[in-house]
């Protein structure tokens, strides 16, 4: 197993291969849809979310938080479907600088190709597993957008340790594991049929 800390360095990203197993440890910070389509949108019109998202890790993921003695406690923090931010995560590693994205489900050929031209890896967690995930935050730092965007799609600001089992699902080649297990299925299926 691979152990990252933030800040990520370019070096340490590039070493790593589809398949690879990696544990995180640091500055993780969730984004989903409306998170994305916001810090997108900064960074278009010339400004910068609240936090710097440079050498740092996104998790798509809302979580589920309760209010106790003045202090944010994670109560569930699983990974959503990441393909739903396949029409912004390349625009958001090209402008963030963001390593590494960790969700479910596996992305598509534009998160690839960012992941590939900038430097950045996608890894996927293992879905229904939210309460392990939870397990590994040690501290909410700072929050954002709450307000007006709501727990589940609010900017979360994590120092998490051993985040882990993470699987690296595309690289910084831009080879999509989830792609590669597609094509070998519907060869398998080709041929069972033939």
């Amino acid at each position: 197993m691979v152990e990252l800390i933030t800040p990520l360095r370019e070096k340490d990203i590039k070493s790593l291969r589809v398949g690879d197993i990696i544990e995180f440890t640091g500055t993780l910070i969730t984004a989903r849809d409306k998170a994305h389509q916001r810090i997108i949108e900064l960074y278009e019109n010339g400004k910068k979310p609240p936090v710097d998202l440079k050498d740092l890790a996104i998790i798509h993921c809302g979580p589920i938080a309760k209010r106790r003695n003045n202090r944010w406690e994670i109560i569930s923090a699983g990974p959503t479907t990441s393909y739903r931010m396949e029409k912004y995560t390349a625009d958001l590693i090209k402008y963030a600088g963001i390593r590494l994205i960790i969700g479910k489900g596996g992305m598509g050929r534009s998160t690839a190709e960012a992941c590939r031209k900038y430097g950045a890896i996608y890894c996927s967690f293992t879905g229904g597993a939210s309460l392990i995930a939870a397990s590994a935050i040690k501290k909410v730092k700072d929050i954002f957008w709450l307000d007006d965007l709501g727990m589940a799609e609010a900017l979360w600001v994590f120092e998490v340790e051993r985040f882990s089992p993470l699987v690296v699902t595309i690289d910084t080649k831009g080879n999509n594991l989830t792609e590669q297990v597609t094509e070998e299925a519907r060869a398998k299926v080709g041929s069972v049929q033939e």
